[in-house]
């Protein structure tokens, strides 16, 4: 509920505190006394957007602040899904810079329009006779039908299928859409693959590859060379070991002289023993050396294979083209299993569509089952309110499409009068009509919903006195389990306020303010009489006025 609303800097509004209470609060005054003025303040503090004409002073900021209990609300989740600290008493506050900069924040945290419009929303419905295109749209009517059916809960679980029947519905068609794409370039992309795994690419392979072509192609004069070496090293006469083999011989002869000369023994012997396994390899090496064009064919034609693929796939080395093999690997597996995934998608599809619509009969059932009393109920308050032909056709019917809230097709037509036919109700109701019909909704709605603060602004305009009693009754009763506001200018309203408040202009030296006070019982008194008979008071009109009151 509205706790308090301070206001400064607004229009005619210097500087105004009120407290509000729970129950049915009444707002009265003159017209241009300033009421419009207590709701425009009152919608930027809910997030309407602000301008420089707003403020009073245009030298000062415009601060309003609206502090609401919510306790009651299950608003908590909000709260975190913004970030906001969560208080029972909350804190809205809104201020316009004289920069025509505006600034908002809930429980002094600032926040943008859009979250402080959507709490607001939540906190406080203000409606008048020229707002009640509410009243035509099918959402609101689904939401009159789904409180009296109780599926609250239902509608959550319904939901909860519906978001993911839709994301597995957005995934398919993603993975059809890439199946398509795939299916143009998985045949090149295939051979390209098979390119690569033919030559079975290892790390390494090209370095093997270049040095035995280098030996291959270079084999007549690596023998001559080879030969060489073995005559240098294994010659009778004039070769290196035999050299080194008396050399060992000699100096072997002097080890015992001393360490010194046994060290150096060592090291010639352990020159020989290497020299002489160099040998050894050197000879293996020229046994097995022979030409063969044969296998020089064969590593040249894999080095062009090579070749060809790093110039095919822009790759500098071995290790690039088995990155392009993988990548390729990769892409020709995800399109050969995309018709696992492609059914196996259609397959959780089909199932979340036979659940969504179980979970829809069952919701279309309930709605049914309450369109008549939501009829007779509606037909009968509009009868108390001088409408006792009014009449409603509200038809359900299910389609094969599914909504955000079912299946169902909804149609709400009206008709004011006998012999009339049904229509939409913004096509066929006047406004009057309009808002005593809002009015029979939202009392109605109050019996089966936790609703936020109603403000009926001048709804009764144009309704006789009967009526507006009846008007009056049902805003009481509407009361009882919500706080509810009233501004009229029937007195008949105005006496069934739990509280009532007077809106009036005073002069203040050079400048007009709009204010706004509650009044006692003596003053309610007086101000029924003012509204029954006029500025001159009457004893009559005490009396009507009392009256009412009792």
């Amino acid at each position: 509920m509205l706790a308090s609303l301070s206001i400064k800097n607004y229009a005619l509004i210097n500087n105004l505190h009120v407290n509000f209470g729970e129950g049915f609060t009444i707002i009265t005054g003159e017209t241009g006394a300033g009421k419009s003025i207590l709701l425009g303040a009152l919608g930027l503090v809910l997030g309407k957007r602000a301008d420089l004409s707003s403020l009073k002073d245009k030298d000062e900021k415009c601060v309003i602040e609206a502090d609401f209990l919510i306790k009651k609300y299950n608003l908590a989740d909000f709260f975190d899904e913004n970030d906001l600290d969560f208080e029972k008493n909350t804190i809205i506050r809104r201020e316009i810079l004289p920069s025509g900069k505006s600034r908002a924040f809930i429980n002094d945290t600032p926040v943008t329009l859009d979250i402080l419009s959507s709490l607001g929303n939540r906190l406080i419905d203000i409606h008048s006779q020229h707002q009640t295109l509410q009243l035509t749209e099918n959402d609101f009517q689904f939401q009159v039908i789904d409180a009296m059916a109780g599926n609250e809960n239902l509608l959550e679980v319904y939901k909860t299928k519906f978001i993911e029947y839709q994301k597995v519905q957005s995934a398919l068609k993603k993975l059809l859409d890439f199946q398509s794409e795939a299916n143009k370039e998985y045949d090149y992309n295939s051979f390209l693959l098979k390119e690569l795994r033919e030559a079975n690419l290892t790390d390494g392979m090209l370095e093997d590859l270049e040095s035995k072509y280098e030996q291959l192609s270079n084999v007549e004069d690596i023998k001559e060379k080879i030969s060489y070496s073995t005559q240098v090293l294994g010659e009778e006469q004039i070769g290196v070991l035999a050299a080194l083999t008396e050399l060992k011989n000699t100096l072997q002869k002097l080890s015992s002289y001393g360490n010194n000369y046994d060290e150096i023994f060592k090291r010639v012997n352990s020159v020989l023993i290497e020299l002489d396994d160099t040998y050894g390899e050197i000879q293996q090496i020229e046994e097995n050396l022979e030409a063969n064009p044969g296998l020089l064919e064969e590593v040249n034609a894999k080095l062009q294979i090579i070749y060809n693929l790093q110039k095919k796939h822009n790759a500098l080395d071995i290790n690039e083209l088995l990155k392009v093999k993988a990548e390729l690997e990769e892409k020709v597996s995800v399109t050969e299993n995309l018709d696992n995934d492609i059914q196996t998608k259609y397959a959780k599809l089909s199932k979340l569509e036979n659940e969504l619509k179980e979970s829809a009969l069952e919701i279309h059932q309930r709605r049914n089952k309450v369109i008549p009393l939501l009829k007779t109920s509606l037909e009968n308050t509009l009868a108390e309110l001088g409408m006792p032909n009014a009449t409603f056709l509200i038809e359900l019917t299910q389609t094969d499409t599914f909504f955000q809230n079912g299946r169902d097709k909804l149609t709400f037509l009206f008709s004011a009068n006998k012999g009339t036919k049904y229509g939409e109700i913004r096509k066929v109701a006047s406004g009057g009509e309009l808002s005593r019909i809002m009015l029979s909704i939202k009392s109605l709605l109050a019996k089966y919903m936790n609703l936020p603060t109603i403000m009926f602004d001048e709804i009764d305009t144009g309704v006789s006195g009967e009526i507006s009693n009846k008007m009056g009754e049902i805003m009481q009763q509407m009361s009882n389990k919500m706080q509810v506001f009233s501004i009229t200018h029937l007195p008949q309203i105005a006496a069934k306020g739990t509280f009532h408040f007077k809106v009036y202009k005073e002069d203040e030296k050079d400048t007009t303010s709009t204010k706004i006070k509650q009044l006692t019982e003596d003053e309610r008194i007086m101000e029924l009489a003012e509204m029954l008979g006029g500025k001159n008071i009457t004893d009559s009109a005490l009396a009507h006025a009392k009256q009412l009151l009792n």
